[in-house]
């Protein structure tokens, strides 16, 4: 009778203990989506600011009291941001120097990353070593001297100084050499068994074995030229060779220095179309590729 009892008191704690448990999952479960919906108001608010701040007119927009949605819907604002910083040259220059910088970049960071990955030549760690040490730089120190070197070879105004200047990145060639460390060396001495160059096993595996972070790679790359402002307008005085970022800056200004702000609002909110959709589509391969890259070596 008695061990019936305690049995039965200690099935009625247990159920109490799981209740206990599951009350405190759920309350744990609301501060957790609420702490994540806060965060969320606060990342995103700025861009809904900037699109309902292009669909108003310049006198709503200055006023003392902020509305939180346009009285009137003034959609011209955006075939004016698109005529007024004559946006298609814009984005032609940007596209171009993003996708030329984009594909001599890789090029350039596959070849080093294959050979400080797998060829063996002297002074191979030494070298590779120094190279990390020059991403302890700020790349500001770099500036002056680039704009020196730049200036004597006569490059200003030219897609050459917006592409050349930064088309090796050591922190790209890091990431992928630890990627190429991944895969298996018995693969590569097999393949020189079989009598295959070091470029043909390069292009027929390690390239697809690596491929989300060549694609992690080719996104940042292009993110980073379509967001480059302080260099581009260093080096650029022609307003024919602004890129995207230099040319929203003082196109909707009068003589008098007043800016319309919806208007240039309306151009940001086109600028920034395009890297919404690649992080949106695309943020999978970025993750995936920064993941695979590991820690080994």
């Amino acid at each position: 009778m008695a061990d019936n009892m305690n049995v039965t008191l200690q099935e009625k704690d247990m159920k109490k203990v799981g209740a206990t448990q599951k009350v405190t999952g759920v309350f744990a479960k609301i501060l957790c989506y609420t702490f994540l919906f806060l965060i969320a108001i606060i990342v995103l608010f700025p861009f809904y600011w900037m699109i309902i701040s292009s669909l108003k007119t310049l006198a709503e927009y200055k006023l003392s009291v902020p509305t939180l949605f346009p009285k009137e819907i003034i959609w011209h604002n955006y075939v004016e941001a698109f005529e007024a910083a004559n946006l298609g040259t814009l984005f032609k220059n940007t596209v171009i120097v993003g996708v030329v910088s984009t594909i001599l970049s890789l090029v350039i960071t596959v070849l080093s990353a294959f050979a400080f990955a797998r060829l063996e030549f002297k002074g191979k760690n030494t070298l590779f070593a120094a190279l990390l040490a020059t991403m302890m730089i700020p790349g500001e120190l770099f500036t002056i001297t680039n704009y020196q070197t730049v200036s004597a070879l006569d490059w200003k105004d030219t897609y050459t100084v917006l592409i050349v200047p930064f088309l090796v990145s050591i922190f790209y060639i890091y990431l992928l050499r630890q990627n190429f460390m991944q895969i298996p060396n018995e693969l590569y001495l097999a393949a020189k068994v079989d009598g295959t160059s070091d470029l043909k096993y390069l292009w027929k595996v390690m390239i697809p074995l690596a491929l989300p972070t060549l694609i992690s790679i080719t996104i940042l790359k292009m993110m980073g030229a379509w967001n480059s402002y302080m260099w581009p307008k260093l080096v650029t005085n022609d307003t024919n060779m602004e890129l995207i970022t230099n040319g929203l800056r003082n196109a909707y200004s009068d003589a008098s220095g007043d800016t319309n702000f919806p208007v240039q609002m309306a151009a940001v909110a086109i600028v920034s179309a395009p890297l919404f959709l690649v992080f949106l589509f695309l943020r999978k391969y970025i993750m995936k590729g920064v993941s695979r890259s590991g820690i080994k070596g």
